[in-house]
Formats: C-alpha cells, structure tokens, sequence
C-alpha cells in the first residue's frame, strides 16, 4: 500500500508527465508499425520466405505494443478523470486504435495458418492500417493540448504519420476493391496478397 502511495505522490505519475508519455508513445508506435511494413514489403520483393514470426512482423508488433503501452496509460487518466475533451478524444482514439491492432494481430495470425502468405493486401492488414490511423489521429489531439510544451516540435510529425497512415489505407482498399485489374501492374510487389484477393 506504501508502494501505490509513493508512486501516487511520485513526479512520474503526474498528469501532465503520463499525458507526454502518451504523445510520446501514440507517435512512436505507429511510426515504428508502419517502418517494419515497408521492411516486410521489401521481403516480399526479394521473395524471402514469408510466415507470422518473421523478424518483420514481430518489429511490426512491437510497435503495436507500444501503442497498447501508450492506450494503457491513457486508460489511467481517463480513470482518474483528468482529461478534457480534445485530449480525452485523442486518448479514446489511441485506444480504440490500439484495441483494432490487437484484434487485427490475432487476425493476421490466423491468416498465416490457414493461407500461409498473405502479402500486403489481406484484410487482417487493412483493419491494422485503420487502427494506426486511429492511434495517429489520437496522438495529433493529444499534442494538439501540449502546444504549449517541449512536445510541439513533434506536431507536425504527427500530421504527417497521420496523412501518411490515412493515404496508405486508402491505397490498399482500392486495391481489395479494383484487385483484378489493379493487381496487374504491381503484381511483383503484392503478387502474394494479389493472389489471396
């Protein structure tokens, strides 16, 4: 009891310390999720054996984890009612974002077992692109609050992850939408999730 005590009255669990964490956190996870899919989609492109624990994949859902870490946090201070309403939605965005990235991870693993490969273009894949979407729009609100701090400087990173997350989920759901005829030109790229499709 002693322990929660001294934590509770410790500098690290001041909102305003676990609210920069969060940013921090719902930045960084996305960004890091979205580098090891671009290092998965060049496996793809030298044909290296593709299955779920490739060190691709398992980079991707560390980065999940660090957004789960940073949904964790948020759901402290939503507990403790200590957010106002632009942060309290970005903290129920990352949340949100994290939850889909969860589920689309059991997903994705599922997906390999039953098909082996499954390339970019699988759904396992889009419902995790929407959830870092979630997890950046939610960590640009949350910033959005800290203007006035050291962590504006990552504002306008965050506007970018997130139109960049948001133009690549597009891009991928026009491909499920148009694959036979989209899928012909990149077929060297996406030949396993084209085939799926």
């Amino acid at each position: 009891m002693k322990l929660i005590q001294k934590f509770s009255n410790s500098s690290l669990a001041k909102t305003s310390t676990l609210v920069s964490l969060v940013s921090v956190l719902a930045v960084v996870g996305p960004f890091v999720v979205v580098s090891a899919g671009f290092w998965d989609a060049i496996s793809h492109l030298q044909k290296e054996p593709e299955f779920f624990w490739s060190i691709q994949h398992i980079v991707v859902y560390t980065g999940v984890s660090i957004t789960t870490s940073a949904s964790i946090v948020g759901t402290i201070l939503l507990l403790r009612n200590s957010t106002k309403n632009s942060l309290k939605n970005g903290i129920v965005l990352v949340i949100t974002g994290s939850l889909i990235q969860i589920v689309s991870g059991y997903a994705d693993s599922l997906s390999h077992d039953l098909f082996g490969i499954d390339g970019l273009i699988s759904w396992s894949h889009q419902s995790l692109e929407f959830g870092l979407v979630l997890s950046a729009l939610g960590g640009f609100l949350i910033l959005k609050n800290l203007e006035k701090t050291k962590l504006r400087v990552l504002v306008p990173f965050s506007i970018i992850s997130f139109l960049f997350f948001t133009t690549w989920l597009v891009f991928n759901l026009v491909f499920i939408f148009g694959h036979t005829i989209q899928c012909l030109p990149v077929y060297k790229i996406f030949l396993s999730g084209c085939s799926i499709l």
